[in-house]
């Protein structure tokens, strides 16, 4: 009896560790919202900033996050017209490099996308619409498909961005074609499952959604001109809602917060809260803000309230979840990225500053501060909090904060 107890434990353990690997790594944290579950983490930083534990110069040129798994740290880059996955060990040193085919070369050239990583298995998007999977061991190329030759899509003005979401067998990408505006593929040969034609728009730099409702999954995404809403499992357009800007660019994931959504995009179109019906399948405006405008910084909701920077609004916000009433405007430091945790807001402006803030509505009370100095290009990347350390990526360069 008890030699049966043991062998079900081990069973079990053994079931769990491999389920908990084939768990698929996302943009902007565990739940791809820019909260990241750390606790433990400093309250203030010193008056230098927080310390470089270590940095990696070499990435070539990028605008992508770094992805954490498999106990190694996987980046995408780009060198001499060739995109690139970096992979280094915890300690910043590169384990090895493999090519995934060309980069986009054309304005602000560089990788864009951050690779996805579920078990033995790595995916990255091109700026060029090429999704590539690869063996993320070592790199080796095991499929890829072209979403604008293969399924009718066209390139947009600054590369594609997107992100790929994974649920399951599936992966998810928006060609932005007529016919294939969203298709789902069997992420292990690249197989088309469902094809859905959206509402026939361009893609518009936009990681999707996955929302995981009692009554289905919904993938929720923005195209040139609106949002919408797919059902996950067969492709069928539930619903859409007019989002619209002067460069058709839509680049921050939307929020799934209490039940509702929020969607936001810059030059000047802010964002929208929508209350999305119990099963997916229609959404009506809660309230607008003009002001919420970041272009591709993202957002967080905590606690009742949305934290972020705006673009031709460039204050950092707090506004009310469930009202949209502002708490305050602040221009304490540049317009840029925001993350979350441990009761902490983690910005990153356009400038090149790094601040800690209090996520408070009380007001915007940075607690630390420091310049990234180290890199190259535009301070665009999203920064990642991974084991008590803040990983921000500049370019070619990507540097470990302890925090």
């Amino acid at each position: 009896m008890i030699r049966n107890t043991i062998s079900l434990i081990l069973f079990l353990l053994f079931t769990c560790s491999i389920l908990s690997a084939q768990v698929p790594t996302k943009w902007r944290g565990p739940n791809g919202n820019g909260v990241y579950e750390e606790t433990g983490l400093l309250k203030k930083w010193p008056e230098s900033g927080p310390e470089i534990i270590w940095h990696y110069e070499g990435l070539g040129e990028g605008h992508s996050s770094p992805a954490f798994a498999n106990g190694m740290i996987y980046l995408s880059g780009m060198i001499d017209g060739e995109g690139y996955i970096f992979v280094l060990n915890p300690q910043g040193k590169l384990e090895w490099k493999a090519s995934y085919g060309p980069e986009f070369v054309e304005s602000y050239p560089g990788s864009r996308s951050t690779p996805v990583i579920a078990g033995d298995l790595l995916y990255i998007y091109s700026g060029s619409g090429v999704l590539t999977c690869m063996d993320a061991n070592d790199g080796s190329i095991k499929w890829s498909r072209d979403s604008f030759k293969d399924f009718d899509g066209k390139n947009i003005t600054w590369g594609v961005t997107e992100t790929v979401v994974i649920d399951g067998e599936t992966v998810f990408l928006t060609p932005g074609g007529k016919k294939n505006n969203v298709v789902a593929l069997n992420r292990f040969n690249g197989e088309l499952i469902w094809t859905s034609p959206g509402v026939g728009e361009l893609s518009a730099y936009c990681t999707p959604l996955l929302v995981d409702l009692p009554a289905r999954k919904l993938l929720v995404t923005m195209t040139a001109d609106h949002i919408i809403g797919i059902d996950a499992s067969d492709g069928k357009l539930l619903w859409s809602y007019p989002q619209t800007n002067r460069w058709n660019v839509h680049a921050n994931t939307p929020v799934f917060y209490d039940g509702d959504l929020f969607c936001f995009s810059g030059y000047g179109q802010g964002g929208v809260k929508l209350d999305l019906s119990s099963d997916g399948s229609s959404v009506k405006k809660v309230w607008t803000n003009k002001n919420l405008d970041s272009r591709i910084g993202g957002i967080v909701v905590i606690d009742g309230y949305l934290y972020g920077s705006g673009d031709n609004s460039r204050e950092w916000r707090c506004v009310d979840w469930v009202t949209g009433d502002e708490k305050y405007a602040a221009t304490d430091i540049g317009k840029g990225v925001v993350i979350y945790a441990d009761g902490l807001l983690y910005c990153y402006s356009d400038r090149g500053e790094l601040a800690l803030a209090e996520a408070s509505p009380e007001g915007f009370n940075i607690l630390g501060s420091t310049r990234v100095i180290l890199g190259t290009g535009q301070h665009w990347s999203h920064p990642v909090i991974h084991n008590k350390s803040l990983f921000l990526r500049h370019g070619n360069v990507l540097i470990a904060y302890k925090i």
